[in-house]
């Protein structure tokens, strides 16, 4: 349980010897923005982390921020946590590893709430969303980059609001500190629309930030959400559809893979044959994946990883790929911080005649994405269950250090797939999933076949997922 109370003088100021090194380089920080609000409205964690508590965060300080009518900046609360990075170097949450590197998960996360008329307190409900997103960190030890998104699939603040996902961006305001204990950076949640979570899916999380700057009503500059939003952007400038249409074909996606609810069977043998059936893969003792193949495919999710306030998905996140490198068509499923990954030579892998993809309805919808916005453009996309090790990973002729090759195109690794698509026959499938573009609830199951590719895909109910063995 948090509660909300102002920071004392004493605290702040008067034991400044007995005061963490990590705390006070982020207090530094927000006192150079706000120097007149030395004691802040803060929500206090009443039984830390590091004692067993629920919640990682220890503070998140609470801003009231003028804005700048000048750069048609409104008025808004500025929210900050601390816990994500190391506040007190002592190993009782994060591990010291020095101050040449990240301190803790090397970030914390800010939050810019537009101030309603006659609000005279901010409110607290940012402080939950925050502690909730600290919490999937915590547990699955995935961190966040500028750009990442994040699907809620509710109202962040438990209305009937539309904003019900998140998007991950440099906050504007803050800079990087350097502590005894490493580096921190501030990462600011931005509240957008279904239709601008499936755009950044679709194109790229930085291209729709970008749009949303240009927009006063769904952020401006400084990107401050507002809960009473009614409108997406794509809503009040109908062009900015066309600019992201033009990005996904120019560019594709960024997006290299999500958790998401699917299954895969083998067609190839009789299912009474278990040593080798995928029946085995979602049984209660489910075969696992190799720690190398875990890694690898960890390699391959950059970003997007699906989760709300259910319990944290496996710790599977993708690592930020170098930037720096020149743009290529050849995408590559090995690790880039390591060398190459070949699959453990414990565990066999299998060419596969036929198989069966299924799917629940919103990773069913992810297919054109998959298809258009990566496979095109020589790169590849993994499907991670978030039930169990099952994986599927669709990689172009492209990509490098893949198990699935032109003369097999289906392999499986465990409980991993592979299926390699040709350019030819990615534009068939676009052709024939046409209505899985449509993001509105339609009649299921679907089923499309493509039966000289020995290849056949199911859109099923949630329930089929949730329930796998009955």
């Amino acid at each position: 349980m948090d509660e909300a109370r102002p920071t004392s003088g004493s605290q702040a100021q008067g034991m400044v010897p007995l005061f963490p090194p990590g705390l006070q380089a982020i207090y530094g920080e927000c006192r150079r923005l706000y120097p007149d609000q030395a004691n802040p409205l803060q929500v206090t964690a009443i039984v830390k982390y590091w004692l067993g508590g629920p919640d990682p965060l220890d503070y998140i300080s609470m801003y009231r921020n003028v804005g700048c009518p000048s750069q048609d900046i409104q008025e808004h609360w500025h929210y900050v946590s601390f816990g994500l990075s190391d506040l007190y170097g002592d190993n009782r949450v994060h591990e010291f590893a020095g101050a040449g590197g990240p301190s803790g998960f090397g970030f914390e996360l800010t939050f810019r709430l537009k101030r309603e008329v006659g609000e005279t307190a901010p409110p607290t409900w940012p402080a939950e969303l925050m502690q909730g997103l600290a919490r999937y960190v915590f547990q699955s030890e995935n961190t966040f980059c500028s750009g990442d998104h994040v699907s809620w699939h509710s109202p962040l603040d438990n209305s009937e609001s539309r904003i019900q996902h998140m998007l991950l961006t440099e906050d504007p305001q803050m800079q990087p500190v350097h502590t005894p204990f490493g580096t921190v950076s501030f990462l600011q949640i931005v509240g957008v629309c279904t239709e601008e979570l499936q755009a950044a899916q679709q194109w790229n999380g930085q291209g729709i930030l970008e749009l949303m700057r240009g927009v006063r009503v769904a952020g401006g500059p400084w990107l401050i959400t507002d809960m009473r939003r009614g409108e997406t952007i794509f809503d009040i400038d109908p062009h900015l559809q066309e600019r992201v249409d033009q990005g996904i074909e120019a560019e594709g996606s960024n997006l290299s893979g999500v958790s998401a609810k699917c299954v895969w069977d083998d067609l190839s043998r009789p299912p009474e044959d278990e040593e080798d059936s995928r029946s085995i893969c979602i049984a209660s003792q489910p075969r696992r994946l190799s720690d190398k193949d875990t890694e690898q495919i960890r390699e391959t999710l950059r970003k997007g990883l699906e989760f709300n306030t259910k319990p944290a998905l496996p710790p599977i996140s993708g690592q930020r790929q170098n930037h720096d490198r020149p743009q290529s068509r050849k995408d590559s499923l090995e690790s880039e911080s390591s060398s190459a990954i070949v699959p453990h030579e414990l565990v066999r892998t299998r060419q596969l005649e036929s198989v069966h993809l299924k799917f629940n309805q919103e990773s069913g919808t992810l297919l054109p994405l998959c298809l258009r916005g990566r496979l095109l453009h020589g790169r590849h996309f993994t499907f991670k269950s978030i039930n169990g090790d099952t994986a599927i990973t669709f990689v172009s002729t492209g990509v490098e250090g893949a198990f699935a090759t032109e003369e097999h195109p289906y392999a499986a690794h465990g409980p991993w797939l592979q299926i390699l698509l040709t350019e030819e026959f990615v534009e068939q499938m676009l052709n024939e999933i046409r209505d899985l573009n449509t993001h509105e609830e339609s009649k299921l199951p679907k089923e499309y076949s493509w039966p000289e590719k020995k290849l056949k895909i199911s859109v099923l109910p949630d329930s089929v997922f949730d329930n796998p063995l009955q």
